[in-house]
């Protein structure tokens, strides 16, 4: 069966958001009565105390039958040099922060052994309710691709979770309404309890990474505040990616456990970024990101946002298009993805958001502004998947150090 989830990654996700922000430029009523739901917002009823235990409630768990999305492998295009994966060459372990002469490039290890637990972006976009019914089999299918695109970098993982949940439909993101933030709260008391469901689960003796994208970075956000902050859990949490959701340098990182990425070999920080191509108009979802208060409570204002690049893993960081490892994109038949080198550069600005040159042809998902978000995790496939191996064999490291000390 052809394989054209990136094209359908696109498809609904440009449904989702980049039609809101293209009405949005020119008349915000518009975006409103095409989007926002016109609806009382009704509180979904609770789950089952145990609704999470089986395999229905779940995209991808240790133990589901059937073709586990979050494995996807994509291959590297063939150029007829220096074909392979480009971890290996001199060039590519440099940007994985090693001496040529250090070792087996990455694929040549054993993989680290952790738990992922991964939240999906928003692929609900009715506007007849605030949050996503279970069993919707047009935005459960949008998910499971989405997924397949953005949950794989992580695929290396002794164990991946990725759970469904009653998210908040696309236009609770564009109006200040109540009702916006109450679909959010009720879809997090789902992954809350899915959350729960994996601690007693999962392998206890697992590092977690928590990871998502959007929507999904945002409720791995509250996680870290509510389920895992003085807790004995906190010791476990090897990384944090809740990539394409801002946070507030100012007003959220503080309220936040865990630091920032400063360092490509730093276990145990927060890595995100919002990716624009030049010349970079980030005005919309700025107007949006500002009104609203950060997690100490102050409103965010212009407070720069939070970028660590992806390529380097350093925060407020450079890097040139030769050190990407490997862009996720289409073939021009869209039956598939391939990995493809070099393809973009990546730079914080002083605002916070990672810009990668000129824009790239990588299919119709292109927001308003040159905004990149669709393509956040493809645009930086290989990079973040050394990414987490790296760190998580620094914790490795540093643990077996001190196990010696």
């Amino acid at each position: 069966m052809a394989r054209k989830f990136l094209y359908f990654v696109a498809f609904c996700i440009i449904a989702a958001i980049a039609g809101l922000f293209a009405l949005n430029l020119f008349q915000d009523d518009l975006t409103r009565m095409a989007f926002v739901p016109d609806e009382e917002f009704v509180e979904q009823a609770a789950l089952e105390p145990n609704a999470y235990e089986g395999f229905d409630l779940w995209y991808a768990r240790p133990g589901k039958a059937g073709d586990d999305i979050t494995r996807y492998q994509p291959q590297f295009e063939e150029t007829g040099e220096g074909e392979g994966d480009p971890a290996s060459s001199a060039q590519g372990r440099a940007a994985m922060g090693e001496e040529p002469d250090a070792g087996p490039a990455s694929d040549e290890l054993a993989a680290p052994r952790f738990a992922v637990f991964f939240v999906h972006p928003t692929s609900f976009i009715d506007r007849d309710k605030w949050n996503a019914p279970l069993g919707d089999e047009a935005t459960e299918s949008r998910s499971r691709l989405i997924i397949k695109a953005m949950a794989s970098p992580f695929n290396r993982a002794a164990e991946i979770w990725a759970p469904k949940y009653r998210q908040a439909t696309a236009g609770a993101f564009l109006t200040d309404e109540p009702e916006a933030q109450m679909a959010l709260d009720s879809a997090y008391r789902d992954v809350e309890q899915a959350f729960d469901i994996f601690l007693e689960q999962a392998d206890p003796s697992l590092p977690i990474v928590l990871a998502g994208h959007s929507q999904g970075g945002w409720h791995i956000l509250q996680l870290l505040r509510e389920k895992v902050a003085g807790t004995p859990v906190e010791s476990r949490i090897a990384m944090v990616y809740p990539i394409g959701w801002p946070v507030s340098v100012t007003y959220d990182l503080p309220a936040l456990p865990l630091p920032a990425c400063d360092r490509p070999d730093q276990p145990a920080c927060i890595l995100t970024w919002s990716s624009f191509a030049e010349p970079a108009d980030a005005g919309m979802i700025m107007k949006r990101y500002s009104a609203t208060p950060g997690f100490t409570g102050e409103p965010r204002g212009d407070s720069p946002i939070l970028c660590v690049n992806p390529i380097t893993g350093i925060r407020g960081s450079a890097a040139s298009a030769e050190e990407n490892l490997g862009t996720l994109v289409p073939n021009e038949s869209l039956t598939d993805g391939a990995l493809v080198r070099a393809a973009v550069p990546a730079r914080c600005d002083e605002d916070g958001l990672l810009l990668i040159g000129d824009p790239p042809d990588l299919g119709p998902g292109v927001l308003p502004g040159n905004n990149y978000h669709v393509y956040d995790i493809m645009l930086f496939w290989r990079n973040l998947q050394v990414d987490v191996e790296r760190r998580l064999r620094a914790r490795e490291g540093s643990a077996g150090t001190a196990a010696g000390a």
